[in-house]
Formats: C-alpha cells, sequence, structure tokens
C-alpha cells in the first residue's frame, strides 16, 4: 500500500534541549547530553517512505528545517510539556510554508491533554494519543481521521476525540530501529555523560510494573505493564546492531526497567555474551548478587539506578517500592563486582524538607556511586505528582502544566512546599552536586580514567567546564526566573 510521504521531527527548541523523543529528563542537562529518538523510530521503522530529522542533536536552525521539509505530506512532531509553545510555533512555520502538509504532534503531553494542546496549537491537525506507532501508520496510509483510533482533531471548528487506541501486545511484531538510526542518525551527535561515545541506545520492551507516582512515560504512554520482545529477537537485533554500529562502544537497553523480568534479562545477557558486546541497562536497586555477577560476566558495565531519595518515607509517598537497605546492599554488590553505577536522585519529592534534602547528599556520598544525577521534582501532567501538588497548591506556576524550565532550557523548581520554597530545594541541587562530586573519591576517579584514556581525557575536559558553567551559572540572588518569574535566594549552595 502507497503511504503518504512522512516526516517525523525532534524540533529544534532550546539550545542544548534534550526534552524530546527519547529524554526521560525534559530538560537541559549539566553537560551536552542527547538520547536517542526511540518514540520516534520506531513508527518511522512501520512507515515506509519515512525520515527522521532530529534538529537538537544535529544542531539544526528552524529555517534548516522548514526548507528539509520539502515534499513531506505529513509531519509528526514530538512534544513536551516544555517545550509545547515553541514546538506549536514551529508547526506554524512549517504550515505556512506548506499548506497542504498534514501535521500531528506525540508525546506525553499531549496523549494526557490532548484538547488543550490543540488549543494551543493552531496550524496542529491532529495529536496521536497514548501508544501511538500504528496510529502514525494508518495515517500515513491515508485513513481518514474518523476511522483512526487513539487521536484527537479538528473539524471545522470543533475537535473530535476518537477512541483510545489498545496497548500493543506483540512487540515482536514491531519492525527494528536500528535500521532507521543507521539511515537517518549520526551516532557521534548523541552524549551521555556516563556511557561510552559513541553509544546506541533502544527499547526492548515498554511499560514498568512499578508504582512510581512521578515518572512520566509509564503513567501517559507505555503502560503499568512491562510488555517485552523475545530474548531471541533482542538477541538477533543486538547483533544486527554491532554489525551496522562497530564504532560503538556500548548499547544501553533504555526500557524503564530492564530488569524487572530477571530470568528474561538474563537469557538476554547470556546471548550479549556471546556476541561480546559492552552493555548497560536501567535497573531498580534490587536486583540479587547472583543476577548481577551473571550480568556482568556477560558484558554489563553499567546500572543506571533511580535512587530518588536518602530518606525512607519520601520513598514510601512516591510508591518507589524499594527500601533503603536492600539499596545499600545492592550498591555494595555492585561495588564488589566492578559494575559501574549512575545513581539518579530528586529533589523536592513530596514530604521533603531541609532536613531530607542533607539526608539525601549524606546518603549519596556514603553510597559513593560513580556518578549523579540531580533533578528536581518535575509533576508532569498526566502523573500522580502532578495531580497531588494541583490538590494541594504545591504547584508554583499553573501555565500549561506549569513551568518546567527557563528560557535556557535548564529545569527550574516548579514545586513549593510550608517551610521549603521552591528557591531552597533549587539551591539544594547545587549544593549535592559540590558535595558529591568536589570529594577526593571521585576527583580521584576522574583522573585514573582520563589518564588510561586521550579521548577520555578531552571528553571529561569538555564535560567538566559545561558542568562548571552550569553549576554556577544558574541564577544568583536577586535574579528573576525567565520561566516562573521567582527570584533566587542568595548563594550559590556550594
Amino acid at each position: 500500500m502507497d503511504t503518504l510521504r512522512t516526516l517525523f521531527l525532534n524540533p529544534p527548541s532550546f539550545e542544548g534541549f534534550d526534552g524530546g523523543a527519547g529524554s526521560r529528563y525534559q530538560a537541559r542537562r549539566e553537560i551536552r547530553s542527547f538520547w536517542y529518538p526511540t518514540w520516534l523510530a520506531q513508527p518511522a521503522a512501520l512507515v515506509p517512505n519515512s525520515k527522521i530529522i532530529d534538529a537538537p542533536a544535529d544542531s539544526l536552525p528552524v529555517a534548516d528545517v522548514v526548507q528539509m521539509a520539502k515534499g513531506f505530506d505529513l509531519c509528526i512532531i514530538h512534544t513536551s510539556t516544555p517545550s509545547l509553545g515553541n514546538d506549536a510555533r514551529v508547526a506554524e512555520l512549517l504550515k505556512q510554508a506548506y499548506p497542504r502538509m498534514r501535521i500531528g504532534l506525540v508525546g506525553a503531553h499531549v496523549a494526557v491533554l490532548p484538547g488543550e494542546s490543540l488549543a494551543a496549537a493552531p496550524a496542529v491537525d491532529f495529536v496521536a494519543r497514548e501508544e501511538f506507532d500504528y496510529t502514525i501508520l494508518e495515517l500515513a496510509q491515508g485513513r481518514p481521521y474518523a476511522e483512526v483510533d487513539g487521536i484527537s482533531y479538528r473539524d471545522g471548528a470543533d475537535i473530535r476525540h476518537n477512541k483510545d487506541r489498545a496497548l500493543i501486545t506483540d512487540m515482536d511484531a514491531l519492525p527494528d530501529v536500528i535500521d532507521v538510526y543507521k539511515r537517518d542518525l549520526k551516532i557521534d551527535n548523541y552524549y551521555i555523560g556516563y556511557l561510552k561515545h559513541p553509544y546506541v541506545s533502544l527499547y526492548t520492551g515498554r511499560g514498568c510494573p512499578a508504582r512510581c507516582t512521578f515518572c512520566l512515560w509509564p503513567q501517559t504512554v507505555g503502560g503499568r505493564t512491562y510488555r517485552v520482545q523475545s530474548p531471541a529477537r533482542v538477541i538477533a537485533q543486538m547483533a544486527r546492531a554491532k554489525e551496522l554500529f562497530p564504532q560503538a562502544k556500548e548499547f544501553f537497553f533504555d526500557d524503564d526497567t530492564f530488569t524487572a523480568d530477571l530470568p528474561r534479562a538474563a537469557e538476554i545477557a547470556k546471548g550479549l555474551g556471546k556476541l561480546g558486546i559492552m552493555w548497560s541497562c536501567n535497573s531498580r536497586a534490587n536486583v540479587p548478587y547472583e543476577y548481577i555477577k551473571l550480568f556482568k560476566e556477560n558484558g554489563l558495565r553499567l546500572f543506571l539506578v533511580g535512587y530518588e531519595s536518602g530518606n525512607q518515607q519520601i520513598l514510601n509517598n512516591v510508591k518507589k517500592g524499594v527500601r533503603i537497605d536492600i539499596a545499600r546492599e545492592f550498591s555494595k554488590n555492585c561495588r564488589k563486582l566492578g559494575v559501574v553505577i549512575h545513581g539518579t536522585f530528586i529533589l523536592g519529592l513530596p514530604g521533603e524538607t531541609k532536613e531530607t534534602i542533607e539526608e539525601t547528599i549524606r546518603y549519596a556520598c556514603d553510597l559513593d556511586v560513580d556518578t549523579i544525577q540531580v533533578s528536581l521534582a518535575a509533576p508532569y501532567p498526566g502523573t500522580e505528582l502532578y495531580n497531588e501538588a494541583l490538590n494541594n497548591g504545591w504547584l508554583v506556576q499553573e501555565s500549561q502544566g506549569g513551568a518546567r524550565v527557563r528560557e535556557d532550557g535548564t529545569q527550574v523548581c516548579a514545586l513549593n512546599y510550608p517551610g521549603l520554597p521552591s528557591a531552597e530545594i533549587s539551591r539544594g541541587l547545587n549544593r549535592m552536586y559540590s558535595r558529591f562530586y568536589f570529594r577526593p573519591k571521585p576527583i580521584g576517579r576522574m583522573l585514573v580514567a582520563m589518564a588510561k584514556d586521550r579521548q577520555e581525557r578531552k571528553r571529561r575536559l569538555r564535560e567538566g567546564a559545561e558542568f562548571l558553567r552550569f553549576l554556577w551559572g544558574r541564577p544568583k540572588s536577586g535574579e528573576k526566573c525567565a520561566a516562573c518569574g521567582t527570584r533566587e535566594p542568595a548563594g550559590k549552595g556550594a
């Protein structure tokens, strides 16, 4: 069947902003970071005659994107809560240049707020809700809007909402994304500070059985059930990926929790070991020793672990489902087996106080994982955290779901608590980074790695400069935050 020529677009926005079709943190990070646009690559693999343009990773300005869009009949733009206004303007420019082009938005924000999103983006014809792979395929095949499940669309002056699309159950039926990566992406443009460069990331499944109230994808698009590709399919795809990308130094499985099904993960690991592939994945801090050992023996290098907080009550408040004593034992086992950990933490979750921020800082330093990432709690529409914040009056600003980033794309704290203003939470982020990294152990680890590898040395020097600019370049005393209008307190929190 003939299909419309379809453009999948991760649009230009804030400089260095990685809030698009693969990032879990819809903001500009401390150092240059770009995830693969996996949520666009999968439907692009389904739709013949398609192309991905990942403007942020390729440093493409809007004018270039508009020119490159010439000849396409259908454009699918990935958007997010912080970037919706910007993405609506990109859609308007495309519609002005190509009036006959059909334009749709996808992403967690429009899945939750379809009508509001269409109202905010007059040039957009439809939004695709839920899991949108087959939705876009049907639209590219020319089906009328009224016959496509999972979309909201304009019908004259009205907005119609079709019935929801069921989640995909047969993940093996989806084509591989790596051929699309090879066709459309430049893998050297994708950086993550804790992964070796160049790296390649992809999903082997969607959804997460955990109940964390703050996590965006499972509550909006992916679902609470972990739906997976078979181990044989994953191993075959990775053999193909190794062939297509011989320069890749590491492969990352970006499933919400790759270790949620440990027997399956073990079977995949054994296949990866035979292929001689170095790999990393997202994990909870509760994997037993024997599995960590098996993974390590079969090529595992790093776990990305969401510790979130060093206070058990806060973890209980957000339904994290992991005990701190178990997390400590897991971390100890990883260190014993030589598995690297990149630990992620969130400041400003419900129950946070000045004292619990200090508790989390001490916890991170005590765990002494290899690297950390500290985020500000982001109550995105569609999450339990957002509803809780809305009901309790914790949101700093209510406009298209509340401000999430400054004008430069970096995170702004969108939550206030009694006795803990948003500015104090922001200051805690700087303090946590400073206290963790300006210790002898992290500095020593970095110096050793730099001494062993010239490319690593060049990369770490660049990232170090970027990190210091981030740490010391946030709004200072009395400066107004462009995104939320609040003023930061005195001091950098170092």
